[in-house]
């Protein structure tokens, strides 16, 4: 969430983000009732000075019947003006989770994902000399997956892999976590279960009421807990209501965990494959870190998914997300995008986002600065690699003609020294 200071200095700022993000503008109520709160208290404690005034004379007073009066009228007044204090204050609370984190000056201003803007491209989309399969023969051909009997055991969009594939998807996530901790990324073996308060700290969901995450989020029924769509959810509250020393900035994790969305906005998309599922893996890049360092960290966080697709071996682009596709907390944000040669076209494999301040406040995480001052950390994240999405462009662009699956170099070692897998149906 934005600071209320803030907002009070910056209002065409925060006005001008809600605009371009697209979101509802409550930047002139949230004045008025901040206005209404500061008035209410000094209100408040200036009635309690007068009636702790009163309360100090009355064992002196000779007539102590008025004052007595006088004390209990004061009394009910600021009860009455606590209660309205109260409401604004939840009013207040509320609008300033629905207001959005102010874009950087640098990012495209645009409406949707039609008007991103692509920064660079990395490989040349390979020439097939023959008609590459999609994903999904593939994976049917050499019998790395039983869509039918995965739905009718578990439900329409899940999945499971077998044999090479599932050996190759465990190998993808085990390179990544290693480059990540050889980068300095402390491993986090994160849970999926979790408290819905957690996710809502997270900032991906606008207002006070819980509820609105319920078209997105697996909650545990008769229960206070439901699953975690990403590890960014428990990495974000690792250190809520901690002060850190800013000399142990930046704190850089790698969380691994199953992620469960319903997908609810995603009806219809993706219906073959492994690309939208309800249930994943995913390691997650995570920063802690001062506001100064942010942008640095940023490059960071993109530069290692970027080395990832160099090392599968996947022809990428970098794409700068506009103010309208960047969502609620960002600050600015890229998509990694591969190529997939079923769909040519490129698809997004990671996204990389700085979130400033806001995630910070809404967990009450801080640094000592070496001034002396406390100051909200800034974080953070990108995907480390998302699977078994990742596999799609990996098969795809690897395949050969008698649809076996030639394994990047990096992974041979993981692989059992294998340079290719499949091809034998």
């Amino acid at each position: 969430m934005l600071d209320m200071k803030f907002i009070r200095e910056n209002p065409e700022l925060v006005k001008n983000a809600c605009a371009v993000k697209g979101f509802d503008d409550h930047t002139d109520e949230i004045l008025a009732l901040d206005a209404r709160v500061r008035e209410l208290k000094t209100i408040t404690q200036s009635k309690t000075a007068e009636k702790n005034k009163i309360t100090r004379e009355i064992p002196t007073a000779t007539d102590k019947a008025p004052l007595i009066a006088k004390s209990k009228q004061i009394n009910a007044e600021i009860a009455d003006d606590m209660a309205q204090l109260a409401k604004c204050e939840e009013q207040l609370t509320d609008l300033l989770l629905r207001t959005p984190q102010i874009p950087s000056p640098t990012a495209p201003i645009g409406r949707d994902d039609t008007e991103n803007v692509e920064v660079r491209r990395i490989g040349t989309p390979r020439e097939f000399d023959f008609t590459p399969r999609p994903q999904w023969e593939l994976l049917e051909m050499n019998g790395w997956w039983k869509p039918e009997k995965i739905a009718g055991i578990c439900g329409t969009r899940t999945y499971a892999l077998f044999g090479e594939a599932a050996e190759l998807e465990l190998a993808i996530q085990t390179y990544v976590l290693q480059k990540l901790m050889s980068r300095g990324f402390t491993f986090v073996n994160c849970p999926s279960i979790t408290k819905p308060q957690t996710i809502f700290n997270a900032g991906h969901f606008m207002g006070s009421d819980l509820s609105v995450m319920n078209n997105d989020v697996f909650m545990l029924t008769d229960t206070d807990r439901c699953l975690a769509g990403t590890a960014e959810i428990i990495l974000n509250s690792l250190h809520s209501d901690e002060v850190l020393n800013e000399k142990d900035l930046p704190i850089k994790y790698a969380g691994f965990s199953p992620c469960f969305r319903k997908e609810a906005g995603a009806a219809g998309r993706d219906t073959r494959g492994i690309v939208r599922i309800h249930q994943f893996n995913k390691v997650e890049q995570y920063i802690y870190c001062t506001p100064e360092q942010s942008d640095q960290m940023h490059e960071h966080l993109l530069n290692n998914l970027c080395d990832v697709m160099e090392d599968l071996e996947l022809p990428y682009r970098v794409i700068e997300n506009c103010t309208g596709d960047m969502g609620f907390n960002k600050v600015k944000m890229n998509d990694v995008e591969a190529w997939f040669p079923s769909e040519n076209a490129y698809r997004e494999l990671g996204s990389c986002s700085s979130i400033g301040q806001f995630q910070a406040r809404r967990t009450n995480t801080r640094f000592r600065a070496s001034d002396g001052s406390l100051q909200f950390c800034a974080t953070l994240n990108n995907t480390g690699i998302a699977l078994p999405r990742a596999i799609v462009p990996v098969i795809e662009n690897h395949q050969n003609p008698d649809g076996s699956v030639n394994i990047p170099k990096c992974l041979q070692p993981l692989m059992g020294g294998r340079t290719k897998i499949g091809g034998k149906h």
